[in-house]
This record gives C-alpha cells, structure tokens and sequence, in this order.
C-alpha cells in the first residue's frame, strides 16, 4: 500500500507518480527570481488555471493548450526543477525524505493538508488580477512542517 517506501521514483508507474501530487497548490504559483542575487520568491498569484479552493488545474490534461510554459514534473526534471517547495512530495522523496504525515495519501484526504496550512486554500488570487507581481511575493509556500 505505501508503494512510495518500496519504490524509487523512477520504479513507479503512472497512475502512482500522479497520486504522488498533494495537490497543494504551490508548483501553481507564480514566482519571481531575482535578477541579481538569483533568489527566488514565490507570489500569492496562481496559474489562471488553478481552482483557489481544491488546488488543483481546472484542465489538468489539456493545461498545456492553455499554458504553454507550464512545467510537467517528472522523474527525469524533478532534481532541477529547484523551484518546487520543500514540502513537495515529489522533492521530498527526490531527496531522500518521508511523506509528512499531513499528505493525503497517509491521510485518505486533502483535509489534513488544509488543515495544517500546507495548500494555496483561501489564500490566493488570479494572475489575471495582479498588475504587479512584486507586490504579491509571500513566505507561505515556503512552509515545511516535518
């Protein structure tokens, strides 16, 4: 049943890589890299595609006919992609950690990830409404409780 313990991410199929996705929210949300000194910020403005209060793309199949830039996680971009947030399942298991124990795959549920205030839940806005992106940087996303 916890196929994530027995199985490197490269061994996993499918259907178990995509249950791997929290759902979270936050790969979802746009992020600035500052010029000079590299650093990344994440911002309160989500894809136009993420639902604000499931978290999750409204057309996760075709996104990429709606968002081009979108970025697929994958077992071979996973290592790179240094934007993901550290409570990332895909990046904690990349990185030789634990699902936490709010993940809802240990849970059934979303509920305990929005619970402990891990997900984008009520506290996000459109892309589409922000005219300066700078004016939206947040520490949340940055939140890794275990």
């Amino acid at each position: 049943m916890s196929f994530w313990k027995n199985k490197t991410l490269a061994e996993m199929d499918t259907q178990e890589w995509e249950s791997l996705c929290d759902g979270c929210g936050k790969c979802c949300l746009n992020k600035l890299i500052d010029d000079e000194t590299e650093e990344l910020y994440y911002t309160n403005a989500a894809c136009k595609l993420l639902d604000p209060k499931d978290g999750h793309c409204v057309h996760y199949i075709q996104r990429f006919n709606f968002v081009p830039s979108c970025t697929q996680v994958t077992v071979d971009n996973v290592a790179e992609l240094t934007w993901l947030p550290d409570s990332c399942a895909y990046r904690r298991l990349h990185l030789g950690r634990e699902l936490p124990s709010w993940h809802p795959l240990i849970t059934g549920s979303k509920e305990a990830m929005h619970a402990a205030g891990m997900s984008i839940r009520n506290k996000v806005t459109c892309e589409t409404k922000v005219k300066y992106m700078e004016d939206h940087i947040v520490l949340w996303p940055l939140k890794d409780i275990e």
